[in-house]
């Protein structure tokens, strides 16, 4: 398996795809939840979902119950979704509270994770309040997006982040807003759903009619120092839009010049979270894993403010959203497929086309080499 493992590390024209086990085995899932999930840095969407103090989301993966919240001084927090007297759940869903009460047994909680009262609990010895504050983890904002780390000691969040804010200069990414989001699960691997994302090499064979004819052949893939991978590809017309639907664009986002202007770039941000970034969208999934042949998906557009306070923006985005619901209907059959023949105990490595997957090639090399680490 190291062996395997060491060939997804090769350079992206050599470099070979993961082995399929790590695509439908438990007990690697196991594994890669505490190689890459207990310790790296997560994108778990954007800041400006949890607009006001109070708004909270819920999120659940591989076991892992979290909560984002904002606080009072307009933090955002991510704490452990289970309360410090028993274990009860505390929220779920998404919503706005004052504090966090537990259902069980009213222990209450504020809004930076203190426990503000325990009913009673003066009659046990020793009892200090200070001392079962809810668990928290580190959080990070950085353009518009919330990163939380789940380990003790985070690694420097600066050196995932190098080359990022060079290579995404021409897009106004802090300040775009977050309008419809959805929730679905997909019956794959979540490293399948973002990999199909981030490359090329399928849509003539899976999009002919939808989105194919919007695509040129895409620029090399980026060379970064950080833990993402990206790749730009110029575009006819909006890759926002069906290739049929292309006659009534959104306005073009501001201060976007030259090939920028025509374009898109494809971006995976490790492990879970992938957005493309275009002439007048950013469009984002999130994806969690639930086992090892199925995953939670949340997906995201976004739009600059000018364009979403512009007349008729409610009637013309719903081509937009019509767009990514196509592609993912064409998508998804294609990935359940692909994960049937992954489970096959025949099922082998393969190779990649460097040209139009090396954003997969990148995020193989990394993954590979998280899961090889000894420490």
């Amino acid at each position: 398996m190291k062996a395997d493992l060491a060939k997804c590390c090769l350079p992206r024209h050599q470099a070979w795809s993961l082995p399929p086990q790590f695509y439908t085995d438990e007990g690697l899932a196991k594994h890669e939840y505490n190689r890459i999930f207990r310790r790296q840095w997560l994108c778990l969407g954007r800041a400006d979902q949890l607009p006001d103090e109070g708004d909270y989301i819920c999120l659940d993966f591989a076991g892992q119950a979290l909560i984002l919240i904002r606080d009072k001084g307009g933090d955002i927090r991510a704490f452990a979704n289970t309360c410090r007297h028993r274990g009860a759940r505390l929220l779920n869903g998404s919503g706005r509270v004052a504090g966090i009460r537990c259902p069980f047994h009213s222990w209450a909680y504020k809004l930076d994770g203190s426990l503000a009262g325990a009913p009673d609990m003066d009659k046990a010895s020793g009892f200090c309040k200070a001392d079962f504050g809810l668990i928290s983890y580190h959080v990070s904002t950085y353009l518009g997006f919330v990163f939380v780390c789940l380990a003790e000691d985070a690694p420097d969040f600066a050196l995932a982040m190098v080359d990022f804010a060079d290579i995404h200069a021409p897009w106004p990414m802090e300040t775009l807003v977050s309008k419809r989001s959805r929730d679905f699960k997909v019956d794959c691997n979540w490293k399948t759903f973002i990999e199909v994302f981030n490359e090329y090499y399928h849509l003539p064979f899976v999009h002919p009619d939808s989105i194919d004819d919007v695509y040129h052949k895409p620029d090399a893939g980026n060379d970064v120092g950080g833990y993402f991978a990206t790749q730009f590809g110029s575009t006819e017309g909006t890759g926002g839009l069906l290739q049929t639907t292309q006659q009534n664009p959104l306005p073009l986002m501001p201060g976007l010049t030259g090939r920028e202007a025509s374009g898109v770039r494809y971006t995976w941000l490790f492990p879970n979270l992938t957005f493309a970034i275009g002439v007048d969208a950013m469009w984002i999934y999130e994806a969690y894993p639930l086992a090892s042949s199925r995953c939670l998906v949340r997906q995201t557009a976004c739009f600059p403010p000018e364009t979403i306070t512009a007349d008729n923006f409610d009637d013309k985005v719903q081509a937009y959203y019509h767009r990514l619901d196509a592609a993912l209907d064409e998508d998804i059959p294609a990935l359940v497929n692909q994960q049937a023949g992954l489970t096959q105990p025949d099922a082998r490595q393969g190779r990649f086309q460097p040209e139009l997957e090396p954003n997969v090639a990148s995020f193989a090399s990394w993954y590979a080499d998280q899961m090889l680490r000894t420490n």
